[in-house]
């Protein structure tokens, strides 16, 4: 679920704007202009979306053992991931309850037996508590077990971690129990990263999820692409939480996503042979694009920094199996999606560019465009205040 303060503060949009967002497929908008260029309208998403219930902020691989340390953004703010000396991952608000200095900048990491501030060297145990407060041992009144860092709710999925800085969101494991027969059989908490690539976008984090969830614009710019996968191929999931995607055919004789069809790794251990043959599209709200493929897994976090900025972590992982064959070269699958990638971030930004125009109106959404439709509806009804966490009924699917 959201904060319970995204019931009592609708978004700043216009309300009869979102209702054309939310009429029957085949008959919906898109967004509102707002959504997309209104820093007042990204201030609210920031905290309502991305502070307001669970996001994604880093994977399991980046803290593996105890006394490793990592900072990430999440909203406007920041937590700080920790592993405990019992190996149990725990979140904390990355600020030092002296004067709220960050005890490790965003995207740094750390490994050490303690957690120091940098300003004026607070100490605390891993599990959070105050160990050292200079100049306040002897001071009168001082306590420090209520000096504690600020600990906020966090769970590891698949390999991937998830914080919940409000608080009050259901357990991930219950919004997710739908998608989780989808995402099992590839088992990406397993594989290991090959490969990672680093964007910032000048688009707004939604133009980078609209793109994503159809391929109506495949033909037009994804010539490599299209030579492996029929862009009209697929359908989409029924998706009845906080999630939405589809999968798309593999052409026949093509064994994977890649320049020439083939693949350099060895097939994911789980699937079965309709696996083999197709590639699978998620999008984990707020923040996530999960690919799964029948021999790697890509994943774009995307971290919003302005409504017109975003900053993409895109990673590569493969079977155990397939780094341990001699030569393995992850190149034929992170250079086919970099290429991909690239493409669609020139696409993205264009878009942008036309939305910034006091002319633009939002759009109707394609028939091909069922996808779209059903993470446009999810944002619209978090917008007028309603849940996106467990929303309940299943949206409209349809092809992709």
């Amino acid at each position: 679920m959201v904060s319970q303060d995204l019931r009592r503060t609708p978004a700043p949009v216009e309300p009869a704007a979102l209702m054309q967002s939310l009429l029957p497929f085949g008959h919906s908008r898109m967004l509102p202009r707002a959504a997309y260029v209104d820093p007042a309208v990204f201030a609210w998403e920031q905290r309502h979306f991305f502070s307001g219930g669970w996001m994604c902020v880093g994977r399991s691989d980046q803290v593996p053992a105890p006394g490793d340390q990592r900072a990430e953004s999440v909203g406007a703010g920041s937590v700080l991931l920790v592993r405990d000396g019992a190996g149990v991952l725990r979140a904390f608000a990355n600020t030092c309850r002296h004067r709220g200095h960050e005890l490790l900048p965003c995207g740094a990491s750390a490994h050490q037996q303690v957690i120091i501030c940098p300003y004026h060297a607070w100490t605390y145990g891993l599990g959070g508590g105050l160990r050292a407060a200079a100049g306040f041992k002897s001071q009168p009144g001082f306590d420090a077990s209520q000096w504690g860092l600020i600990e906020v709710p966090v769970t590891e999925w698949h390999g991937l971690i998830f914080v919940d800085s409000c608080g009050r969101a259901a357990p991930l494991a219950d919004s997710f129990a739908t998608l989780e027969p989808v995402v099992a059989p590839y088992e990406p908490e397993r594989l290991i990263v090959a490969g990672q690539h680093d964007y910032e976008v000048a688009a707004n984090w939604k133009v980078l999820t609209e793109n994503y969830h159809e391929c109506y614009h495949c033909p037009s710019i994804h010539p490599e692409l299209c030579k492996v996968s029929p862009p009209k191929s697929g359908e989409n999931y029924p998706a009845s939480g906080p999630w939405a995607g589809g999968w798309m055919d593999l052409r026949d004789g093509m064994a994977t996503m890649s320049l020439d069809g083939t693949s350099g790794g060895a097939p994911l251990r789980g699937l079965d042979e309709q696996g083999l043959r197709t590639v699978i599209y998620l999008h984990l709200f707020p923040n996530v694009l999960l690919s799964l493929h029948p021999d790697y897994a890509m994943v774009h976090r995307l971290m919003p920094l302005a409504a017109d900025r975003t900053r993409i972590e895109c990673t590569w992982s493969f079977a155990p199996e397939s780094l341990a064959q001699p030569g393995f070269d992850p190149g034929y699958a992170v250079d086919f999606w970099d290429i991909t990638n690239t493409q669609d971030w020139r696409a993205c930004e264009s878009v942008q560019r036309g939305l910034s125009s006091e002319h633009a109106v939002p759009g109707p959404v394609s028939p091909q465009e069922a996808a779209v439709y059903q993470f446009v509806t999810m944002v619209a009804r978090g917008y007028q205040g309603q849940p996106v966490w467990n929303a309940g009924a299943p949206v409209w699917a349809g092809q992709s």
